[in-house]
């Protein structure tokens, strides 16, 4: 089940799903954030996870110009082809997660590629599409300036990395991103989180080395 937050039609909207979390033979329960992003017209859906008629409800009848994976863990892309499908939109995925992706949807490809820098707009919004590697091979962070967000999927948190300590990651990767591209955003930029609260990139650089020193 979804929880909207917000009906209000842009330009953030946010409903957390419930569901679950497989890879390397384990299974967790797990709540995500879903964002939907643009105006009243038209939209981005960050992250089809778990509950599509909860989605749908923030989508409100605007028109979705992308469904957008900031990677390809399957409780990120669970609901990707159904909301594409309904919303006639296409998948979006960086090319380097096509393993974690092919294990959740063996028989249905991304339908176009995110790229390091790529610009994608709904609404009059710009999203910047930030290729930030480590918690997988190809997570995508995305930035967008007029609204000093950046939406983090499981890159960054309230506290620290996303986890490494599985397949397809790397904790000294995802601390590289982390240091060279998300952490040079403005310190006011709020980190919208692929799960739990939000935060601020002013409040996690202050701890990179901390850590660094955890490891993962």
């Amino acid at each position: 089940m979804g929880t909207p937050e917000g009906l209000h039609k842009g330009p953030i909207d946010h409903v957390v799903t419930h569901g679950t979390f497989s890879l390397d033979g384990g299974t967790w329960e797990v709540d995500n954030n879903v964002w939907v992003v643009g105006d009243e017209n038209e939209v981005v859906v960050i992250d089809a996870a778990h509950d599509p008629e909860a989605i749908g409800e923030i989508i409100a009848g605007r028109r979705v110009v992308a469904v957008v994976c900031t990677h390809a863990h399957d409780d990120h892309v669970n609901q990707a082809p159904r909301l594409a499908d309904t919303f006639n939109a296409p998948i979006l995925l960086n090319p380097a997660e096509a393993p974690l992706w092919e294990m959740t949807h063996p028989n249905r490809s991304p339908d176009q590629e995110i790229t390091d820098g790529q610009i994608i707009t709904a609404g009059g919004i710009e999203l910047r599409a930030l290729v930030t590697p480590g918690h997988s091979p190809g997570s995508t962070c995305l930035y967008a300036p007029e609204l000093k967000t950046v939406f983090t999927g499981d890159t960054l948190f309230q506290g620290g990395p996303g986890a490494t300590g599985r397949s397809y990651s790397s904790f000294d990767t995802i601390i590289d991103s982390i240091r060279g591209t998300l952490l040079p955003l403005p310190g006011d930029t709020e980190v919208r989180t692929g799960h739990g609260d939000s935060t601020s990139i002013g409040s996690e650089a202050p701890h990179l080395e901390e850590w660094i020193a955890r490891g993962h």
